[in-house]
C-alpha cells in the first residue's frame, strides 16, 4: 500500500458513490439524542437500519427532522436519559437492540424493546447481565434476548467486567450511556472482539464532549453531559469493500472520496488485505483507491477478527485467486444477521468451490464457480459479497433475495452496474425489503 499527498480523486479512476457509514450514523444519532440542543448530521446513511434507529429514538422522545432531502438530519436531544413509558421497535437493527437499552436505563420509566425474529435470535445476554449488575431492573426473553422490559430509575455506574466475546456492540452501548450515569463507569472487556468499533465509539463520544480514558485495557468514562455537535458522516468502509474487491478481481480501479488516512472506521483496513492479494492500493488524507493487478493472489492466512464485516467480501472472491486463502479469528461472525461462516461456505459449495470451515475459520480453494442460486439468508453482506463473485467470475449467480441489500445500501446493485457495466442488475433488486 502507498500513501500520497491529498487529492480530490485519483485522476482517471471511476469514483464510487458510497453512502454514509451505518456504524457512524447510528452512534451519532444516539449521542445527539443524549445531548441538549440541536445537532446536525450531514451525509447520513439512509437505509433500513438507520431509519429503524431514527424511529426508535423518536419513540424515546428525541425530535428528528431533515435540512434538505435527507442530506442533513437535525436531532434535538433530550439532554440526558429518556422518560418512559415507551415501546421501542428495533426491526433488524442490532445497533438499536444493543445501544438503546443502556441509554434508556439512564432515564426513568418503563421501556419495552423488541425486534424482528432475526434480531431476536441474536445474542443480548451479555448486555442484559451487565445492565443488571449495574442496578437496572431488566426482564428479558428466554436466553437473554428480545423482547426486553426495562424499569429505569437512572444508573449509578461503577466498575464492571463485560463478556464481549460475541459482540462489541454491548460495550459500545454501555460506553455511550456511561456519561449519563451518576458516577461514571470503568469497564473491562478482556475478550473484546471487533475492537476498532469500540475505538470508533470512543472517538465519537469525545467529539460530543465525553471524557474517556484508557489505562491497562480498562476504559474509564467520567460522568457529565454531552454537547450538541455538527458532524459529517464518512462513507461506509464496509460497503466500500465490495467495490474495492470488484476492482481487484476485474483489473479495474475505484476511488472512494471521504475515506482516507484519518478514517474512524477499522474496516478500511480491508484494503491492506487486498494489497496482500495483489491489488494496488493508494490511501491519501481524503481518498482511497484500489486498482486490480494481473490476477488475484492467494496462498496466505489472514486474521480478520477485527474487520469481520469484510471477511465475506474476501471469502467470496477467493475462488478467483491462484492459491487457497484462509481467514481466521471470525468465530463471532456466526452470531450476526446469519451464521456468516456457514452461509459463505454453503453458497461457495453450491457453486462447486472447495471449502473447509471450522468454528472460527474458513479456507477457500481456487476454482471456477458454477452457476448457482445463492441463499442470502436475509443478510445484506451475503448478497453483496456474492454479487462481486458473479461480476469477477462472469458466471450467473442468482440471489434469492437481492433486495436485502436495503439494510445498508438500497442502491447497491445499480451502483455496482454503473461502475462495472458487466454486472447484471438482479430483477427486483431495489424493491422494499420485507
Amino acid at each position: 500500500m502507498t500513501t500520497e499527498a491529498p487529492r480530490t480523486v485519483r485522476e482517471g479512476t471511476p469514483v464510487a458513490r458510497i453512502p454514509g457509514s451505518k456504524s457512524l450514523t447510528n452512534r451519532a444519532l444516539l449521542l445527539a439524542a443524549a445531548a441538549p440542543g440541536t445537532s446536525r448530521l450531514r451525509a447520513p446513511l439512509v437505509s433500513d437500519d438507520t431509519v429503524a434507529f431514527r424511529t426508535a429514538l423518536t419513540a424515546l422522545g428525541a425530535r428528528l427532522g431533515t435540512d434538505g432531502p435527507d442530506d442533513c438530519w437535525e436531532v434535538t436531544g433530550l439532554g440526558g436519559g429518556p422518560a418512559g413509558p415507551a415501546r421501542v421497535w428495533c426491526a433488524d437493527a442490532g445497533t438499536a437492540g444493543r445501544f438503546l437499552p443502556p441509554f434508556a436505563a439512564t432515564g426513568h420509566g418503563t421501556f419495552v424493546f423488541d425486534g424482528s425474529e432475526q434480531l431476536r435470535a441474536r445474542p443480548h445476554g451479555g448486555l442484559v447481565d451487565a445492565l443488571t449488575r449495574l442496578g437496572a431492573r431488566v426482564r428479558a426473553a428466554d436466553g437473554g434476548g428480545l423482547p426486553l422490559r426495562l424499569e429505569a430509575a437512572g444508573l449509578d455506574g461503577g466498575e464492571i467486567t463485560v463478556d464481549a466475546s460475541t459482540s462489541s456492540q454491548h460495550v459500545s452501548g454501555l460506553l455511550m450511556a456511561a456519561p449519563l450515569t451518576r458516577h461514571g463507569l470503568t469497564l473491562d472487556a478482556p475478550a473484546l472482539v471487533s475492537r476498532p468499533y469500540v475505538d470508533m465509539t470512543l472517538a465519537l463520544m469525545r467529539r460530543f464532549g465525553a471524557r474517556a480514558d484508557e489505562s491497562a485495557g480498562r476504559l474509564t468514562i467520567r460522568p457529565g453531559r454531552y454537547r450538541p455537535t455538527d458532524l459529517t458522516i464518512e462513507p461506509d468502509a464496509s460497503t466500500a469493500s465490495y467495490f474495492f474487491a470488484a476492482a481487484a478481481v476485474t483489473g479495474g480501479g475505484v476511488t472512494v472520496p471521504g475515506l482516507g488516512t484519518g478514517s474512524l472506521q477499522g474496516d478500511l483496513r480491508f484494503v491492506d488485505v487486498l494489497a496482500e492479494a495483489g491489488a494496488r492500493v493508494t490511501v491519501t488524507a481524503g481518498t482511497t483507491t484500489v486498482t486490480g493487478g494481473d490476477g488475484l493472489r492467494g496462498g496466505f492466512d489472514v486474521d480478520m477478527g477485527d474487520i469481520s464485516d469484510t471477511f465475506m467480501t474476501l471469502a467470496a472472491i477467493a475462488p478467483l485467486a491462484d492459491a487457497p486463502v484462509t481467514i481466521h479469528g471470525i468465530g463471532h461472525a456466526r452470531l450476526k444477521e446469519s451464521d456468516r461462516i456457514d452461509a459463505v461456505a454453503a453458497n461457495l459449495r453450491a457453486c462447486g468451490v472447495r471449502v473447509e470451515d471450522g468454528p472460527d475459520r474458513i479456507t477457500v480453494h481456487p476454482g471456477r464457480p458454477a452457476p448457482a442460486r445463492i441463499t442470502c439468508r436475509r443478510d445484506h453482506r451475503i448478497a453483496m459479497s456474492f454479487s462481486v463473485l458473479a461480476l469477477g467470475s462472469g458466471v450467473p449467480l442468482q440471489l434469492d433475495d437481492p433486495g436485502c441489500v436495503s439494510k445498508t445500501f438500497p442502491g447497491f446493485h445499480a451502483e455496482l452496474h454503473r461502475l462495472f457495466p458487466a454486472y447484471a442488475i438482479p430483477e427486483h433488486s431495489e424493491e422494499e425489503h420485507r
